[in-house]
């Protein structure tokens, strides 16, 4: 019998390396869970199969741990170190022989109690062939399907059908040591190891694969059947005069708009063409921060992903990285205007659903998107959706829209039992393939509609985009929130037709601030982001290239030293890699003279940068400023810092979605000036350099910010010099007024000029105290306002605020 065992193996091994391609997470186990290879170990796995012993062999070699085909002895005891929970069904059986799993975990149990002084780790490793959920109702394409415990034959059909697509990944060591602690009968272990492992195995099922998938017919029928959409068909019958069949058939037309047709087989084709594509596109795709993802998938979370929008990219990368990471890819909220042929249909049939811009004066609509939002989430899909509504046109994040984050907490009140956590994305480019048209339409013209040929111009102009980044932000557990912020949320779970809770509007407001500021909590540096904060501050958009390295170092050293985040991320090349680097992506000019190299971006590109400056703006205005301040003064101590900063950073918390100012911030960024020698700092008080190398590094960093402060203080004189102007008034002036110092000092960059920018401004002065307006919607200037216009005349230069007077 061990014999024929052991020639399987060999045959699967054969197999294995001729057939199977299999991707490993995470990447580096070995270092992520702090394995120790000369430790007794053992490989718990869900199905006893030849095929998966082979597929984890292979990867243990690969990684230098133990390999799982053979014994490992603990004390006298020699121990298999494959220990699977589940046989396969037979060929000709409905049912399958018991597994001697439990027998196994007696064994090594008894053997480490007898031997204490023996450690021992125990690697829980599943093995999916392809990512098929299978269906509710079984047809044939269920036999290629890995969510059923399949014959000898049907697995052989798996493995050449899937065995390029299929995946294995290890999970964290059972804590052996615990366990033997926590149960002083060893008989316990054995059971509790194969419960904890039965729910585990489950857990990773769907995560990975998601749920059986329903027919679209019963789908459809089971939201019809739902008691608000009966109610709401009826209203619609009511209202429009129609025959109770004719107001359904309306309601179902609007759900075949709406709803996914999600294909395993359309993913696994689109796998490969984004794969191309990337290929095609990119240098590459830094992920980061994806394990979070992962752990809160293996413990049964209802996951939704809310990534920033910057470019229809987004759709396709972030739903491939995804499904990279060993995740089932999300249902996606697309904007209806993306639903034509033939994109419609193959986004559809890969998980996305559409939705109109508007639900207003369409109640049936709205009754039948909402339930078909909670079918997805009682089913146990991940969704995806974009809080901002579109795409950012200047690079900076939208102001949250709400809608779809309000239906997704009213879906949760009706009571589904798992928790539920928001992910919010961050994703960057070091070049965005629309950028040419947001700065078209920022112009003035009128967005295009998507269209075929829209999608044939985009291939045909593809080329290297650099580098894209995708990280993903601290997890919002919906559950926890609201046990913290509305404890009594849980008396809102009750009947189909209970009103909306009062406080729904102002917590779901509060969460789309927290995603945002997450968001940006998680921002990635990169060369280009970086460059256009550095040259975009100097006259010309110009620099050598030995002080442009200078000052690229900086910037990632005091990034570095002075985290405004954990999550943030930066790269991990030296200045001169990265600089080489952006040199090739067609966005500087290098003008040599007797003196060495110029690096200045190209005259095409000078706005555009603007865009990627305001990726990451937000993690330098507090350097920025603390930077002028000491420019300004040469001398301050840390408290006259952040007491000056108290002044500001409620109105960058607003404008960037910031966390309260982090501990330690303001002293982290006054080492890293005193690092790189710009500064003498003893911890309480920081002095300039007299040296004019390091004032000219000063000089240049507080100049990153002046455009937001001096947005700032056109708004402030305004008010100050025009006590009760009515908001209309205020916005009209205010605008001709930046036009006018754009004239004057050569501003081009488009947020300074953007009416939503400045009116989301005015909304922060009057939240944070520095304004009033009267019930005749008059604006007044409150004591606060002359203080921050009076630091604001600190940091600015003369020049601007005299251009501001003769104005003002």
């Amino acid at each position: 019998m061990r014999f024929i065992s052991q020639s399987l193996n060999v045959l699967a091994r054969w197999t294995n390396w001729l057939l199977v391609k299999s991707k490993l997470l995470p990447e580096n186990p070995i270092e992520q869970f702090g394995l120790d290879p000369n430790l007794p170990t053992f490989y718990v796995t869900r199905l006893n199969s030849h095929s998966d012993l082979a597929a984890i062999d292979r990867m243990c070699q690969q990684l230098g741990l133990p390999s799982p085909m053979q014994s490992q002895n603990i004390g006298n005891t020699e121990v298999p170190r494959f220990i699977a929970m589940q046989n396969p069904t037979p060929l000709f059986s409905k049912s399958a022989k018991p597994s001697n799993a439990l027998q196994l975990s007696k064994d090594i149990f008894h053997a480490l109690k007898a031997n204490p002084e023996i450690k021992a780790q125990i690697l829980p490793v599943s093995v999916f062939w392809g990512r098929d959920p299978g269906k509710e109702k079984p047809g044939l394409g269920t036999l290629l399907s890995h969510s059923l415990t399949p014959s000898w034959l049907r697995k052989g059909l798996v493995v050449l059908f899937s065995g390029r697509d299929s995946l294995v990944r290890f999970s964290a060591p059972i804590a052996v040591e615990q366990l033997m602690n926590d149960k002083a009968d060893v008989e316990e272990l054995p059971q509790k190891l194969l419960r904890v492992a039965r729910v585990h195995f489950r857990r990773q099922q769907l995560a990975a694969t998601g749920p059986k998938l329903p027919s679209r017919e019963a789908l459809f029928n089971s939201i019809l059947a739902a008691p608000n959409i009966k109610k709401a068909i009826a209203e619609e019958a009511k209202a429009k005069g129609l025959s109770h069949h004719e107001a359904r058939l309306n309601a179902q037309e609007l759900l075949d708009e709406i709803a996914a047709n999600y294909s395993d087989a359309m993913v696994r084709v689109a796998d490969r063409v984004l794969t191309w594509l990337w290929n095609k596109l990119y240098n590459g795709i830094e992920v980061k921060n994806a394990d979070e993802v992962r752990s809160l998938a293996d413990k049964g979370h209802e996951i939704i992903y809310v990534p920033c929008h910057r470019s229809h990219m987004d759709y396709l990368l972030l739903t491939y990285v995804i499904y990279h990471q060993g995740l089932v890819p999300p249902h996606i909220a697309a904007g209806v205007n993306l639903n034509f042929f033939p994109a419609g249909g193959i986004f559809r049939r890969s998980g996305a659903f559409f939705i109109r811009r508007s639900f207003a004066g369409n109640k049936l609509y709205s009754a039948v998107f909402k339930e078909y939002l909670s079918q997805l989430f009682i089913k146990g899909y991940s969704v995806k959706f974009y809080t901002e509504g579109g795409r950012s046109r200047t690079g900076r994040l939208l102001p949250p829209k709400t809608g779809m984050l309000a239906m997704t907490m009213q879906s949760m009140l009706k009571g589904i039992d798992r928790p539920i956590s928001i992910v919010p994305v961050y994703i960057g480019y070091e070049h965005v393939m629309e950028i040419n048209t947001y700065l078209k339409e920022l112009a003035g013209n009128n967005k295009k509609n998507e269209s075929v040929l829209g999608v044939f111009k985009a291939i045909k102009n593809l080329r290297n985009y650099g580098r894209g980044y995708l990280n993903f932000g601290q997890p919002i557990n919906l559950n926890q929130y609201l046990n913290e912020h509305q404890p009594d949320w849980r008396q809102a779970i009750s009947a189909e037709d209970a009103p909306k809770p009062q406080w729904l509007n102002n917590q779901v407001a509060n969460v789309a601030d927290q995603i945002m500021t997450n968001i940006n909590a998680s921002a990635a540096l990169n060369v280009i982001n970086v460059l256009a904060t550095i040259l975009l501050s100097n006259e010309q958009f110009a620099l050598s290239k030995q002080k442009l390295l200078e000052q690229l170092r900086f910037y990632l050293a005091l990034q570095q030293r002075a985290k405004y985040n954990a999550h943030v991320t930066q790269p991990d090349e030296d200045a001169e890699a990265l600089l080489a680097h952006a040199l090739k992506l067609d966005k500087f000019e290098v003008l040599q003279d007797g003196l060495g190299d110029i690096i200045t971006i190209k005259e095409k590109e000078r706005t555009l940068f603007n865009y990627y400056r305001n990726n990451i703006l937000h993690l330098f205005a507090v350097p920025s400023v603390l930077a002028q301040m000491l420019f300004n003064r040469f001398s301050m101590t840390t408290q006259e810092c952040e007491q000056k900063l108290s002044k500001l950073y409620p109105l960058f918390a607003k404008e960037w979605f910031l966390t309260p100012m982090p501990s330690g911030y303001v002293k982290d960024i006054l080492a890293s000036f005193a690092q790189h020698d710009l500064i003498t700092f003893d911890g309480v008080q920081a002095v300039a350099s007299k040296d004019n190398r390091a004032l000219a590094k000063l000089e240049m960093l507080g100049k990153v910010c002046h455009l937001t402060l001096e947005r700032y203080a056109i708004t402030s004189s305004l008010v100050i010099n025009n006590q009760g102007i009515k908001r209309p008034d205020l916005e009209k002036e205010s605008d001709i007024l930046a036009n006018r110092l754009g004239t004057l000092h050569g501003i081009k960059s488009p947020e300074f000029f953007d009416k939503k920018v400045l009116s989301n401004f005015i909304n922060a002065l009057r939240e944070q105290g520095f304004i009033s307006i009267s019930e005749q919607q008059t604006i007044n200037a409150e004591p606060e306002l002359e203080e921050l216009q009076a630091f604001l005349t600190e940091l600015l230069p003369a020049r601007i605020w005299q251009s501001i007077n003769d104005t003002v």
